[in-house]
């Protein structure tokens, strides 16, 4: 009698039917079941919660998907029992593919107020949202033609939305990137006064560019599977937003984009060929001399700056010296593509929005070159000099515009990126001409105290490399817990420091042992009282 309930209610309820449920057909009817109730309540939800009904739609489907795929990939799965669960599925994604459609024509109806950039960026996530169902889709179709079902009615359906919804992202890519190239040149034209709201609208572009492109590529790989010429919808792509992806790339879309490539190229060397000629041999003559030119440029600005009066650090004039033959090399490139009747206008902007691109990609390596750019201008240190910077201590062997090469005093070479030195506190050892080395001795309370003060300007005065200028400082400093303290602060060159430190310790040492000086160490007498 409970098998008979059973089967009935799963018949009422659109469950298949099975003669002793497994695990996984439990688990197929307990998704199913969630599935088609979060659907009927979506139309009803309201706000953000129809965010959270949609997202916990898209997580049961999966759910229910992974696990109908590892049914079909157990040896002889049972068409019976797993065919109505696929065809189930099936109706289950055509119905949130039509909520999809009705709020995009709710979001579309919205449109023509002066703010229609939000609108936009939600209807390209919509459609990048669609296609990914329409691919759910024919992987269901995919899996029914292993359970030997007739899909021929089915994949008609599909091929005609997907070849729809293919037409209108072509359009949509084809005019976001318009759009884009516009505002690119706005921006680089207003440079540095461009507005937060330009950038903000670039950024807007960039997404919807990308959706519609993603969504357009993937349409393009479905049609492929099922048997529709999609070179048109390929090409269109690659020349918009040379979006090539391994599907979209294939040996058909490849030959007929050559071929027609080299039917140009034939039909420009018959009609123009002598006159190609002739600009072939102005273009080569133009680099040429283009070269010659960056090379005498960037010698006569090296020796420029190195003979200047403003002593520019070696950086700065390798700086100078290396981009000006860059820039002469440059403007002859522009030059010389002119004369084969490349535009400049729309090679500039595409160099613009490539920049933008990288700009947002390499925003760490902009902050090191715009620090070394200061370290450029405001010198702190040079090649050659010992510096303490970012928590290194060592003498600069090569400096670039995004790091510094610094050697250590074990010869360790640490490369140290620009904004982390000019961020943190420069210390160069060796900018200034004389340095003081700070040493403190100290001696017995029962010493003479002037004995062992001229014992330390004896050793300070005979020691070859202290300087006389500025002079040296012998003073009794401390009365310290257990000793008396001398302050010695001789002067000297900044390469004689530790030379001068390691001596005259060394000397201390053995002239208090040869003058009968004690060092004292600490000490602590403890006194015991019986009770």
């Amino acid at each position: 009698m409970y098998k008979v309930l059973l089967l009935g209610l799963a018949i009422a309820i659109g469950w298949p039917a099975a003669a002793e449920p497994t695990s996984e057909t439990a688990t197929l009817q307990a998704l199913q079941q969630g599935l088609q109730q979060n659907i009927s309540e979506l139309k009803e939800s309201k706000g953000e919660l129809k965010a959270v009904s949609e997202f916990r739609i898209k997580e049961q489907a999966q759910a229910f998907r992974n696990t109908l795929k590892q049914a079909l990939e157990e040896d002889n799965p049972n068409a019976d029992v797993l065919l109505p669960y696929v065809q189930k599925h099936q109706q289950q994604l055509q119905a949130f593919v039509q909520y999809i459609n009705n709020e995009m024509a709710r979001i579309s109806a919205q449109l023509g107020s002066d703010n229609d950039a939000p609108l936009m960026l939600e209807l390209s996530r919509r459609n990048l949202e669609k296609t990914d169902f329409y691919r759910d889709q024919l992987d269901l179709l995919n899996w029914a033609d292993r359970l030997k079902a007739d899909t021929s009615s089915e994949r008609q359906v599909l091929t005609e939305q997907l070849q729809n919804q293919a037409a209108h992202l072509q359009s949509l890519v084809s005019y976001n990137q318009q759009q884009m190239s516009a505002l690119v040149e706005d921006v680089n034209e207003a440079g540095k006064d461009a507005s937060s709201e330009q950038r903000a609208q670039l950024g807007v572009l960039k997404e919807r560019l990308n959706n519609n492109s993603a969504a357009l590529g993937a349409d393009i790989s479905m049609l492929d599977s099922l048997g529709v010429d999609t070179n048109a919808l390929k090409q269109s792509l690659f020349a918009v937003s040379g979006n090539i992806t391994q599907d979209v790339f294939n040996v058909s879309f490849v030959s007929q984009l050559f071929g027609n490539w080299l039917h140009v190229a034939e039909t420009s060397i018959v009609e123009n060929g002598p006159s190609l000629a002739v600009k072939l041999l102005v273009f080569l003559v133009i680099l040429f001399c283009a070269h010659l030119l960056a090379k005498l440029t960037e010698r006569l600005v090296r020796k420029a700056v190195s003979t200047s009066k403003l002593n520019f650090s070696k950086l700065l004039q390798d700086f100078f010296g290396g981009l000006s033959g860059k820039v002469v090399m440059t403007i002859g490139l522009l030059i010389a593509l002119s004369q084969l009747g490349f535009e400049l206008g729309p090679l500039l902007a595409g160099f613009g929005i490539a920049g933008v691109i990288i700009g947002f990609a390499l925003q760490d390596t902009l902050s090191n070159f715009a620090s070394g750019m200061m370290i450029l201008v405001y010198r702190p240190y040079d090649v050659g000099d010992l510096i303490n910077a970012a928590g290194v201590t060592g003498r600069v062997s090569h400096m670039s515009l995004v790091s510094t090469t610094i050697k250590t005093l074990d010869n360790q070479r640490l490369i140290v990126p620009n904004n982390k030195i000019w961020g943190d506190t420069i210390n160069n050892i060796t900018a200034e001409r004389h340095r003081r080395v700070d040493m403190t001795f100290g001696i017995g309370y029962s010493d003479d105290i002037e004995k062992a003060e001229k014992v330390l300007q004896e050793i300070v005065s005979q020691h070859p490399k202290v300087l006389q200028h500025p002079e040296p400082v012998v003073r009794l400093h401390l009365l310290n817990e257990s000793s008396v303290d001398f302050i010695v602060r001789p002067w000297v060159q900044p390469d004689d420091y530790w030379i001068v430190y390691w001596d005259i310790t060394r000397a201390v040492k053995m002239r208090f042992d040869a003058e009968n000086i004690t060092i004292p160490f600490p000490q602590r007498d403890v006194h015991f009282y019986r009770g």
